[in-house]
């Protein structure tokens, strides 16, 4: 027994039934009829029949005549971390409002998936892209500023390359949060961080270590190398703290080193703060629940997200401004959240028991 597929409905189709033009139709299904001076009787009865036989426009069709898709490739490290789904939603949402959608996916920091995910929306004719850069994309990232798409990096940025990116002050937040280590008496701080040389991660080692040559007092830093295979960090850290028993505070790079950090010193049956004081750069919510709740030096993510998709679409409206305006460089401060991961344990003296007599 066949089925009989339903033929689409075409845009001639509508005109033709409505004995109008091909033209009115599509003006009214952009909202350009009022310019158009079409009557509002007649852009009420393309509406009404349109939801009739319930017409979809063909946006394939549509981009090959106005050259605009209204999609941007969203490209980030690792979509399942907070900070890149949160800032991802954010975007989503704002640009849905103004009539874009987005397609995002994850590179794992890997260049060779970065370049591929970038070709894949250079072949979809993306109308802009949002990239958390990789390193070793400098080509890539080129490429597109060649053709003149407009491009947003954010979280950071590619040094040699003049483009619009949004980043944080990761220098002045481990910096603030080195310093308030030092006002709670810890003196042997280390900074755990990833082998990257990427502008985010030397901003933060940066601050660190600023704060502690000024101070005059010793830099205990290990870099690890960041691998699917989780075991290997959680047992490098380990080795870490049993070579330097007297390490009593350390701030941790990213929010996934601070959960490999908390495992190796539940290991190590270490007290936190008593032991180990800990402040982690990027909050989760694993921090709040956890006993004690960490300290965390966190990003302004709605800030980050709206200047991101701000400047992106200011590019893609106003694409005049694009080749003759300097790339829009704006750093955004962070702000430490001070919880009990950090605080010296307040030494409590128990009240003096009064004399019970026997009676």
């Amino acid at each position: 027994m066949s089925t009989k597929v339903k033929k689409r409905t075409l845009i001639n189709d509508i005109a033709s039934h409505l004995e109008v033009s091909i033209a009115t139709v599509s003006l009214v299904l952009n909202g350009k009829a009022k310019q158009s001076r079409i009557s509002d009787a007649v852009a009420e009865r393309v509406l009404k029949y349109v939801e009739e036989v319930g017409y979809k426009p063909n946006h394939l069709a549509k981009s090959l005549r106005t050259g605009k898709t209204h999609v941007i490739g969203l490209v980030v490290e690792d979509i399942a971390n907070p900070f890149f789904a949160t800032v991802a939603a954010l975007i989503e949402r704002q640009a849905f409002e103004r009539g874009y959608r987005i397609i995002y996916c994850s590179t794992n920091n890997e260049p060779a998936k970065a370049r591929e995910l970038i070709a894949m929306f250079q072949e979809r004719h993306v109308d802009g892209f949002i990239v958390v850069p990789s390193e070793g994309i400098d080509k890539e990232v080129s490429d597109i500023l060649r053709e003149q798409t407009p491009i947003v990096l954010f979280d950071r940025y590619l040094p040699d390359l003049p483009t619009n990116y949004v980043v944080v002050d990761g220098a002045q937040g481990t910096a603030e949060a080195t310093r308030h280590l030092l006002a709670q008496g810890y003196t042997n701080i280390a900074f755990i961080t990833t082998d990257s040389v990427q502008t985010q991660m030397e901003a933060r080692l940066q601050g660190y270590t600023q704060v502690l040559e000024e101070q005059n007092l010793p830099r205990k830093v290990q870099r690890v190398v960041v691998t699917k295979d989780t075991e290997p960090i959680i047992a490098g850290i380990q080795e870490f703290l049993q070579a330097n028993p007297e390490v009593d505070a350390i701030l941790f790079s990213t929010n996934y080193l601070s959960i490999y950090g908390l495992e190796a010193i539940s290991r190590l049956g270490l007290r936190i703060p008593d032991d180990l004081a800990i402040i982690s750069y990027d909050d989760h919510d694993l921090f709040r629940l956890y006993t004690p709740a960490i300290t965390v030096i966190a990003q302004p993510v709605e800030s980050i997200a709206k200047n991101v998709i701000d400047i992106l679409l200011h590019e893609l409206q106003e694409p005049g401004d694009q080749a003759t305006a300097a790339p829009q460089s704006l750093v955004l401060a962070p702000s430490l959240v001070i919880r009990k991961s950090s605080l010296k344990t307040a030494v409590v003296i128990p009240k003096p028991v009064a004399a019970v007599g026997l009676g």
